[in-house]
C-alpha cells in the first residue's frame, strides 16, 4: 500500500479534494495538506515575507490532516516534511481536483500545478488532477484516472516529470476515452478591464486552435470544450 499526500489550490473544504481522498484511500494510506481558502491563480509562489498557520485537523479518509493559511506550493513542503518528521516517507503527491481545467500555458499560472510541480522538485512522482468547469459537479471519470495511472506513474515515470490530468464535467460513461496530448500555446486572449470602484479585473476566453490539430490538449476537435475526451498530459520540470 502507498503513502499518498493530497493538495490542492481550491482549499480543504473543496468538493474535488474529498472525491479525490475518497478514491486514493483504495490504495493506500492518504495525507491531506491543503489551503484554509481558495488559492487559484497563485502559481508555485510559496510564502516568505511572512509566518503562516498550520493548523492539524481531522479529515474523512486521511490518516492526518493540515489546514494551511498559505499557497498551494506551502502545502506540499508542509505536507512532506510534516509527514517526514512522523516517519511516513511519501510515494506520490496528488493536487486536486481542481475545478476549471489546466491547459496550455494556463498551467503555468495554476497552483493546482504549482503545488504538484513543488512535488516534483522534491523528487517525489506528482499528479494534478482538474475538471473542465469552474462549477464541476461530476469527479468520477478524474478519480477513475487518477487511481489508475497511479502505478504506471510510479514504475514509468521519472519524479521530475509530473502527469498532468483534465476530464469533462460529466459521467464516465459520456466520455469517448483518454487520449495523451501536447502541451498547447497561450489558454487564453485576456485582457483588463475597469470595473466600478476604481479597480480593475483579468477578463479572457480560450481563442480557436482548431488549425494545431488534435494533439494539443487545447485544441480542436478533441479539446475538453466539446467534452468528449479525457486528456493526459505529461509536464516535465526545466532541470536548473
Amino acid at each position: 500500500m502507498r503513502n499518498i499526500l493530497l493538495v490542492n489550490d481550491d482549499g480543504i473544504d473543496s468538493e474535488g479534494l474529498r472525491a479525490l481522498a475518497e478514491a486514493l484511500a483504495q490504495k493506500g494510506s492518504v495525507y491531506v495538506c491543503a489551503p484554509d481558502t481558495q488559492q487559484s491563480g497563485k502559481s508555485h509562489s510559496i510564502t516568505l515575507s511572512t509566518a503562516f498557520k498550520i493548523i492539524e485537523t481531522d479529515y474523512p479518509g486521511a490518516e492526518l490532516a493540515w489546514r494551511v493559511l498559505g499557497t498551494p506550493a506551502d502545502c506540499t513542503k508542509v505536507g512532506l516534511q510534516f509527514c517526514r518528521e512522523r516517519g511516513i516517507d511519501i510515494d506520490i503527491v496528488y493536487s486536486g481536483i481542481n475545478k476549471g481545467s489546466n491547459l496550455g500555458t494556463d498551467t503555468l499560472y495554476s497552483g493546482t500545478v504549482g503545488a504538484a510541480m513543488e512535488a516534483s522538485l522534491a523528487g517525489i512522482h506528482a499528479v494534478a488532477v482538474s475538471v473542465n468547469n469552474h462549477d464541476a459537479s461530476h469527479f468520477e471519470a478524474a478519480s477513475k484516472l487518477a487511481v489508475d495511472t497511479m502505478e504506471q506513474v510510479l514504475s514509468d515515470l521519472p519524479a521530475n516529470v509530473m502527469l498532468n490530468i483534465n476530464t469533462p464535467d460529466l459521467p464516465p460513461e459520456e466520455i469517448k476515452g483518454v487520449r495523451v496530448a501536447r502541451l498547447g500555446p497561450g489558454y487564453f486572449d485576456d485582457h483588463i478591464v475597469w470595473k466600478a470602484g476604481h479597480s480593475y479585473m483579468i477578463v479572457g476566453e480560450p481563442p480557436d486552435y482548431k488549425h494545431l490539430g488534435e494533439r494539443i490538449d487545447i485544441a480542436e476537435p478533441h479539446g475538453l470544450r466539446d467534452a468528449d475526451d479525457a486528456e493526459i498530459r505529461l509536464y516535465r520540470r526545466r532541470r536548473a
